[in-house]
């Protein structure tokens, strides 16, 4: 990157300026530091946290990251202050169950490829967590194939979804109450398992512990767990994962 911004400096096709510009890291709003060069480093460009943010806050920070070129994905906000948002940048399209705000600026459709990301999800109840995993990885440029309520307790029904399931490049299983559904899946594929506990259950599941011990302690290979509820962070591997897989 230096190297070429030298040659465009030395060939008057950059300006001083814009070379400043290029090179800065982040761009300081006082409340926020906005990292611009996420992208080049990791490949995807900087992700909002919605929650505890005002939409003044989020609104500021959106604006900074569309006006380099980038995509925005707003994960954890609410209907109230996603309207607010929208009331501005009607562009960006609300994902309710996810609780997603979201823009591809480059209008890309998901890319071709050979391999798809299989989000399980065991009940209903669980939609919300594997709705925002399916969006996150969408957004971030995969292929994703739902695969909803084939919990444990009617397992005929994850049988009968099984064959794309092991087809998928990997796949992140969201389940709550006692998290079984990943260790199942874990002994049924031959690829990646990222397991997602939710805080979905009665009291003695303490709030998504119960479901996260038991992920932790699989007694299937290949399973990686992540937070409670935490729906993007399984998606954000997952992608990542599948870009590799499909690296050319």
């Amino acid at each position: 990157m230096m190297e070429e911004i030298l040659k465009q400096l030395q060939n008057g096709t950059l300006s001083v300026a814009e070379a400043k510009d290029q090179l800065a890291t982040y761009e300081n709003l006082g409340f926020a530091k906005v990292d611009h060069h996420r992208k080049k480093r990791q490949g995807f460009p900087e992700i909002i946290y919605g929650e505890g943010k005002s939409a003044e806050q989020i609104i500021a920070i959106l604006e900074a990251i569309t006006a380099k070129g980038n995509d925005i994905l707003i994960t954890r906000i609410d209907q109230e202050k996603a309207d607010l948002v929208l009331k501005l940048h009607p562009e960006l399209t609300y994902h309710e169950t996810a609780r997603i705000l979201s823009w591809n600026q480059q209008s890309k459709s998901v890319r071709d490829a050979k391999g798809y990301i299989a989000i399980v999800c065991a009940g209903t109840s669980d939609l919300r967590v594997a709705e925002e995993a399916a969006v996150t990885a969408e957004v971030l440029g995969s292929k994703v194939h739902r695969i909803y309520d084939v919990g444990v307790a009617g397992i005929h029904r994850l049988f009968d979804n099984l064959e794309e399931i092991q087809q998928a490049t990997v796949s992140v299983v969201v389940a709550g109450m006692e998290g079984a559904l990943p260790s199942v899946v874990g002994g049924l594929v031959s690829h990646p398992v990222i397991a997602v506990p939710t805080s979905v259950g009665y009291g003695a599941n303490f709030g998504g512990m119960s479901a996260l011990l038991s992920m932790l302690n699989s007694c299937a290979s290949g399973i990686s767990v992540v937070n409670i509820d935490n729906g993007f962070g399984g998606a954000y591997n997952a992608v990542v994962i599948d870009r590799l897989a499909n690296k050319e």
